[in-house]
Protein backbone atom coordinates (compact mmCIF):
# COMPACT_ATOMS: atom_id res chain seq x y z
CA UNK A 1 0.00 0.00 0.00
CA UNK A 2 1.31 3.40 -1.00
CA UNK A 3 0.52 6.43 1.14
CA UNK A 4 0.71 10.06 0.08
CA UNK A 5 3.59 11.87 1.73
CA UNK A 6 1.36 14.69 2.98
CA UNK A 7 -0.93 12.17 4.69
CA UNK A 8 1.94 10.28 6.29
CA UNK A 9 3.36 13.58 7.54
CA UNK A 10 0.01 14.68 8.96
CA UNK A 11 -0.63 11.46 10.86
CA UNK A 12 2.95 11.15 12.14
CA UNK A 13 2.93 14.70 13.49
CA UNK A 14 -0.48 14.25 15.14
CA UNK A 15 0.60 11.00 16.78
CA UNK A 16 3.74 12.63 18.16
CA UNK A 17 1.86 15.58 19.61
CA UNK A 18 -0.80 13.26 21.08
CA UNK A 19 2.04 11.30 22.70
CA UNK A 20 3.33 14.43 24.46
CA UNK A 21 5.95 15.71 22.02
CA UNK A 22 6.11 19.49 21.69
CA UNK A 23 5.12 20.91 18.31
CA UNK A 24 8.57 22.22 17.35
CA UNK A 25 10.24 18.85 17.87
CA UNK A 26 7.32 17.01 16.28
CA UNK A 27 7.75 19.10 13.12
CA UNK A 28 11.49 18.36 12.90
CA UNK A 29 11.22 14.64 13.63
CA UNK A 30 8.25 14.12 11.30
CA UNK A 31 9.95 15.84 8.37
CA UNK A 32 13.01 13.65 8.95
CA UNK A 33 11.14 10.33 9.20
CA UNK A 34 8.89 10.97 6.20
CA UNK A 35 11.83 12.06 4.02
CA UNK A 36 13.64 8.84 4.90
CA UNK A 37 10.60 6.79 3.86
CA UNK A 38 10.33 8.76 0.62
CA UNK A 39 13.90 7.86 -0.34
CA UNK A 40 13.43 4.25 0.86
CA UNK A 41 15.63 4.54 3.92
CA UNK A 42 12.77 2.70 5.61
CA UNK A 43 14.83 1.63 8.61
CA UNK A 44 15.15 5.32 9.51
CA UNK A 45 11.56 6.28 8.70
CA UNK A 46 8.30 5.90 10.61
CA UNK A 47 9.42 2.39 11.54
CA UNK A 48 11.31 4.15 14.36
CA UNK A 49 8.29 6.00 15.72
CA UNK A 50 7.25 3.35 18.31
CA UNK A 51 10.67 3.24 20.00
CA UNK A 52 11.03 7.03 19.84
CA UNK A 53 7.71 7.54 21.61
CA UNK A 54 8.53 4.78 24.08
CA UNK A 55 11.61 6.79 25.03
CA UNK A 56 9.51 9.94 25.39
CA UNK A 57 7.06 8.15 27.69
CA UNK A 58 9.91 6.74 29.79
CA UNK A 59 11.61 10.13 30.15
CA UNK A 60 14.57 9.24 27.94
CA UNK A 61 13.84 12.17 25.60
CA UNK A 62 12.91 15.60 26.95
CA UNK A 63 9.81 17.37 25.62
CA UNK A 64 10.25 20.26 25.27
CA UNK A 65 14.01 20.73 25.64
CA UNK A 66 15.78 24.06 26.03
CA UNK A 67 18.67 23.87 23.52
CA UNK A 68 21.45 26.42 23.92
CA UNK A 69 23.98 27.61 21.33
CA UNK A 70 27.39 28.92 22.39
CA UNK A 71 29.71 30.74 20.00
CA UNK A 72 33.24 29.35 20.22
CA UNK A 73 34.53 31.37 17.27
CA UNK A 74 32.87 33.26 14.40
CA UNK A 75 32.77 30.05 12.34
CA UNK A 76 32.35 27.48 15.15
CA UNK A 77 29.39 27.06 17.50
CA UNK A 78 28.44 24.50 20.14
CA UNK A 79 24.89 23.25 20.71
CA UNK A 80 23.66 21.67 23.94
CA UNK A 81 20.55 19.77 22.86
CA UNK A 82 19.26 19.41 26.45
CA UNK A 83 18.41 15.74 25.83
CA UNK A 84 15.77 16.45 23.21
CA UNK A 85 15.30 14.43 20.04
CA UNK A 86 18.50 13.94 18.08
CA UNK A 87 16.50 14.70 14.93
CA UNK A 88 15.65 18.11 16.39
CA UNK A 89 19.20 18.89 17.53
CA UNK A 90 20.52 17.77 14.17
CA UNK A 91 18.11 20.08 12.36
CA UNK A 92 19.06 23.03 14.56
CA UNK A 93 22.75 22.27 14.04
CA UNK A 94 22.67 22.00 10.25
CA UNK A 95 20.58 25.17 9.98
CA UNK A 96 23.06 27.05 12.18
CA UNK A 97 26.09 25.63 10.34
CA UNK A 98 24.62 26.81 7.03
CA UNK A 99 23.79 30.24 8.48
CA UNK A 100 27.39 30.60 9.66
CA UNK A 101 28.77 29.39 6.33
CA UNK A 102 26.65 31.95 4.48
CA UNK A 103 28.46 34.65 6.52
CA UNK A 104 31.90 33.16 6.99
CA UNK A 105 32.32 30.74 4.09
CA UNK A 106 32.47 27.75 6.42
CA UNK A 107 30.38 26.86 9.47
CA UNK A 108 30.92 24.15 12.08
CA UNK A 109 28.55 23.08 14.83
CA UNK A 110 29.32 20.46 17.47
CA UNK A 111 26.41 18.99 19.41
CA UNK A 112 26.18 17.45 22.87
CA UNK A 113 23.21 16.43 25.03
CA UNK A 114 21.56 14.70 22.09
CA UNK A 115 20.17 11.31 21.06
CA UNK A 116 19.99 9.12 17.95
CA UNK A 117 19.47 11.48 15.01
CA UNK A 118 18.47 9.16 12.17
CA UNK A 119 19.95 9.19 8.68
CA UNK A 120 22.81 11.60 8.14
CA UNK A 121 21.77 11.99 4.49
CA UNK A 122 18.74 13.99 5.58
CA UNK A 123 20.94 16.73 7.04
CA UNK A 124 23.35 16.67 4.09
CA UNK A 125 20.37 17.23 1.80
CA UNK A 126 19.19 20.20 3.89
CA UNK A 127 22.65 21.73 3.48
CA UNK A 128 22.75 20.97 -0.25
CA UNK A 129 19.47 22.85 -0.74
CA UNK A 130 21.33 25.92 0.45
CA UNK A 131 24.29 25.39 -1.87
CA UNK A 132 26.49 23.91 0.83
CA UNK A 133 28.94 21.02 0.73
CA UNK A 134 28.59 19.24 4.07
CA UNK A 135 30.09 16.68 6.41
CA UNK A 136 27.70 15.12 8.93
CA UNK A 137 28.94 12.82 11.70
CA UNK A 138 27.41 11.20 14.78
CA UNK A 139 28.60 8.64 17.28
CA UNK A 140 26.45 5.82 18.61
CA UNK A 141 26.14 3.14 21.27
CA UNK A 142 29.18 0.79 21.11
CA UNK A 143 28.65 -2.49 19.31
CA UNK A 144 31.70 -2.54 17.03
CA UNK A 145 35.00 -4.24 17.75
CA UNK A 146 38.34 -2.80 16.66
CA UNK A 147 40.32 -4.88 14.15
CA UNK A 148 41.70 -7.74 16.23
CA UNK A 149 39.57 -6.76 19.24
CA UNK A 150 36.94 -8.82 21.05
CA UNK A 151 35.04 -6.09 22.87
CA UNK A 152 32.68 -3.39 21.63
CA UNK A 153 34.44 -0.03 21.72
CA UNK A 154 32.66 2.15 19.12
CA UNK A 155 29.25 2.44 17.55
CA UNK A 156 28.48 1.99 13.87
CA UNK A 157 29.31 5.73 13.75
CA UNK A 158 27.69 6.92 10.49
CA UNK A 159 29.76 9.02 8.10
CA UNK A 160 27.87 11.31 5.73
CA UNK A 161 28.99 13.65 2.98
CA UNK A 162 26.81 15.76 0.67
CA UNK A 163 27.21 18.20 -2.22
CA UNK A 164 24.65 20.15 -4.26
CA UNK A 165 23.94 19.56 -7.96
CA UNK A 166 22.21 21.75 -10.51
CA UNK A 167 19.17 19.43 -10.86
CA UNK A 168 18.61 19.30 -7.09
CA UNK A 169 19.60 15.62 -6.88
CA UNK A 170 22.44 16.21 -4.44
CA UNK A 171 25.35 13.86 -3.97
CA UNK A 172 24.65 11.84 -0.81
CA UNK A 173 27.24 9.50 0.68
CA UNK A 174 25.79 8.02 3.88
CA UNK A 175 27.42 4.92 5.30
CA UNK A 176 28.11 2.99 8.45
CA UNK A 177 31.77 2.72 9.37
CA UNK A 178 31.11 -0.84 10.59
CA UNK A 179 30.80 -3.84 8.31
CA UNK A 180 27.03 -3.34 8.49
CA UNK A 181 24.70 -0.72 9.99
CA UNK A 182 22.73 -1.48 13.14
CA UNK A 183 19.49 -0.72 11.29
CA UNK A 184 20.39 -3.40 8.73
CA UNK A 185 20.83 -5.92 11.54
CA UNK A 186 17.29 -5.26 12.77
CA UNK A 187 15.91 -5.36 9.24
CA UNK A 188 17.48 -8.74 8.49
CA UNK A 189 16.31 -10.15 11.81
CA UNK A 190 12.74 -9.06 11.09
CA UNK A 191 12.85 -10.71 7.66
CA UNK A 192 14.50 -13.90 8.89
CA UNK A 193 17.54 -13.37 6.68
CA UNK A 194 21.08 -14.48 7.51
CA UNK A 195 24.41 -12.65 7.23
CA UNK A 196 27.31 -13.65 5.07
CA UNK A 197 30.41 -14.85 6.99
CA UNK A 198 32.55 -11.98 8.23
CA UNK A 199 29.74 -9.51 8.86
CA UNK A 200 29.37 -10.31 12.59
CA UNK A 201 31.51 -12.09 15.18
CA UNK A 202 30.99 -13.59 18.62
CA UNK A 203 32.97 -12.96 21.81
CA UNK A 204 35.65 -15.39 20.65
CA UNK A 205 36.03 -13.64 17.31
CA UNK A 206 34.27 -16.40 15.36
CA UNK A 207 31.79 -15.44 12.61
CA UNK A 208 28.05 -15.78 13.20
CA UNK A 209 25.26 -15.62 10.64
CA UNK A 210 22.13 -15.05 12.73
CA UNK A 211 21.25 -11.32 13.06
CA UNK A 212 19.16 -12.12 16.16
CA UNK A 213 22.37 -13.02 17.98
CA UNK A 214 23.86 -9.69 16.94
CA UNK A 215 20.84 -7.89 18.40
CA UNK A 216 21.35 -9.83 21.62
CA UNK A 217 24.81 -8.33 22.03
CA UNK A 218 27.20 -10.00 19.61
CA UNK A 219 29.84 -7.79 18.06
CA UNK A 220 29.98 -6.19 14.65
CA UNK A 221 33.47 -5.90 13.19
CA UNK A 222 34.61 -2.61 11.74
CA UNK A 223 34.73 -2.35 7.95
CA UNK A 224 38.42 -3.21 8.00
CA UNK A 225 41.18 -0.87 9.09
CA UNK A 226 39.86 1.87 6.80
CA UNK A 227 36.37 1.64 8.27
CA UNK A 228 37.70 1.70 11.81
CA UNK A 229 39.86 4.69 10.95
CA UNK A 230 36.77 6.57 9.80
CA UNK A 231 34.92 5.45 12.95
CA UNK A 232 37.71 6.95 15.07
CA UNK A 233 37.42 10.20 13.07
CA UNK A 234 33.68 10.27 13.76
CA UNK A 235 34.20 9.61 17.48
CA UNK A 236 36.87 12.29 17.83
CA UNK A 237 34.94 15.02 16.02
CA UNK A 238 31.42 14.23 17.26
CA UNK A 239 32.28 13.22 20.84
CA UNK A 240 35.83 13.87 22.04
CA UNK A 241 35.93 17.38 20.60
CA UNK A 242 32.34 18.36 21.42
CA UNK A 243 32.19 17.00 24.98
CA UNK A 244 29.53 14.36 24.22
CA UNK A 245 29.54 10.79 25.54
CA UNK A 246 32.45 8.64 24.39
CA UNK A 247 32.20 4.90 23.66
CA UNK A 248 30.57 3.14 26.63
CA UNK A 249 29.32 6.43 28.09
CA UNK A 250 26.55 6.37 25.49
CA UNK A 251 23.15 4.81 26.09
CA UNK A 252 21.41 2.33 23.80
CA UNK A 253 18.34 3.57 21.98
CA UNK A 254 16.54 0.28 22.64
CA UNK A 255 18.00 -0.92 25.96
CA UNK A 256 18.15 2.34 27.95
CA UNK A 257 14.82 3.92 27.08
CA UNK A 258 14.55 5.98 30.28
CA UNK A 259 17.89 7.79 29.99
CA UNK A 260 19.43 10.16 27.47
CA UNK A 261 21.73 8.74 24.84
CA UNK A 262 24.49 11.36 25.34
CA UNK A 263 25.14 11.21 21.59
CA UNK A 264 27.29 13.81 19.89
CA UNK A 265 27.09 15.20 16.36
CA UNK A 266 29.47 17.21 14.21
CA UNK A 267 28.24 19.17 11.21
CA UNK A 268 30.39 21.15 8.81
CA UNK A 269 28.94 23.29 6.03
CA UNK A 270 31.05 24.85 3.29
CA UNK A 271 29.58 27.54 1.04
CA UNK A 272 30.49 26.54 -2.52
CA UNK A 273 29.70 30.06 -3.76
CA UNK A 274 32.72 31.41 -1.85
CA UNK A 275 34.99 29.43 -4.18
CA UNK A 276 33.36 30.23 -7.51
CA UNK A 277 30.02 31.31 -9.00
CA UNK A 278 27.44 28.57 -8.47
CA UNK A 279 26.93 28.18 -12.23
CA UNK A 280 30.62 27.33 -12.53
CA UNK A 281 30.44 24.95 -9.58
CA UNK A 282 27.43 23.17 -11.06
CA UNK A 283 29.15 22.94 -14.45
CA UNK A 284 32.16 21.28 -12.83
CA UNK A 285 29.89 18.92 -10.90
CA UNK A 286 28.14 18.05 -14.18
CA UNK A 287 31.51 17.31 -15.74
CA UNK A 288 32.45 15.01 -12.86
CA UNK A 289 29.10 13.23 -13.02
CA UNK A 290 29.44 12.83 -16.78
CA UNK A 291 32.88 11.27 -16.54
CA UNK A 292 31.63 8.78 -13.95
CA UNK A 293 28.44 7.96 -15.88
CA UNK A 294 30.40 7.33 -19.09
CA UNK A 295 32.85 4.99 -17.36
CA UNK A 296 30.47 2.04 -17.55
CA UNK A 297 29.95 1.98 -21.29
CA UNK A 298 26.54 0.35 -21.74
CA UNK A 299 26.29 -0.30 -18.01
CA UNK A 300 24.49 2.05 -15.64
CA UNK A 301 26.99 3.84 -13.40
CA UNK A 302 25.33 6.19 -10.95
CA UNK A 303 26.48 8.87 -8.55
CA UNK A 304 25.99 8.34 -4.81
CA UNK A 305 22.45 9.38 -3.97
CA UNK A 306 20.93 8.68 -7.41
CA UNK A 307 19.06 5.61 -6.16
CA UNK A 308 17.59 7.68 -3.32
CA UNK A 309 16.42 10.36 -5.73
CA UNK A 310 14.82 7.78 -8.02
CA UNK A 311 12.92 6.44 -5.00
CA UNK A 312 11.98 9.99 -3.99
CA UNK A 313 10.51 10.68 -7.45
CA UNK A 314 8.52 7.44 -7.30
CA UNK A 315 7.22 8.29 -3.83
CA UNK A 316 6.21 11.79 -4.92
CA UNK A 317 4.35 10.40 -7.94
CA UNK A 318 2.71 7.28 -6.55
CA UNK A 319 2.96 7.56 -2.76
CA UNK A 320 5.30 6.11 -0.14
CA UNK A 321 5.65 2.34 -0.06
CA UNK A 322 5.80 1.10 3.55
CA UNK A 323 6.63 -2.42 4.68
CA UNK A 324 3.45 -4.25 5.82
CA UNK A 325 4.79 -4.74 9.35
CA UNK A 326 5.80 -1.08 9.60
CA UNK A 327 2.41 0.08 8.35
CA UNK A 328 0.56 -2.21 10.78
CA UNK A 329 2.60 -0.97 13.76
CA UNK A 330 2.15 2.63 12.63
CA UNK A 331 -1.61 2.26 12.31
CA UNK A 332 -1.79 0.61 15.75
CA UNK A 333 0.11 3.55 17.19
CA UNK A 334 -2.24 6.03 15.53
CA UNK A 335 -5.27 4.15 16.84
CA UNK A 336 -3.82 4.09 20.36
CA UNK A 337 -3.54 7.89 20.25
CA UNK A 338 -6.96 8.42 18.62
CA UNK A 339 -5.47 9.76 15.39
CA UNK A 340 -7.54 8.99 12.30
CA UNK A 341 -6.02 7.58 9.13
CA UNK A 342 -7.01 9.39 5.90
CA UNK A 343 -6.06 6.39 3.74
CA UNK A 344 -8.74 4.38 5.55
CA UNK A 345 -11.41 6.89 4.67
CA UNK A 346 -11.43 8.61 8.06
CA UNK A 347 -12.33 12.28 8.04
CA UNK A 348 -9.74 14.73 9.35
Amino acid sequence: MRIRGAELYLVTRRVMIAAGVDAEQADAVTDNLVWCDKVERRNHGVERLPILLKRVAAGGIKCPPAPVFTELAPSAHHLDGDNGFGHYAGRLAVDRACDIAARQGVGVVGVTGSNFFGAGAYYAELAARRGMISLVLSNSFPKVAAPGGLDAVLGTNPFTFGAPRRDGRSILVDMSTAAVAGSTVREKAAKGEMFEPGVAIDAAGDPILDPNKVMAGTLLPAAGGKGFGLAILVEILSAVLTGAGISRELGSMYKHVDTGGKNGHFILALDAARWMPMDDFYARMDMLSGVIAASGGDRDVRMPGDARWAAFAESEKNGIDLEPATLAAFEDLAEAHNVQLPWKGASQ
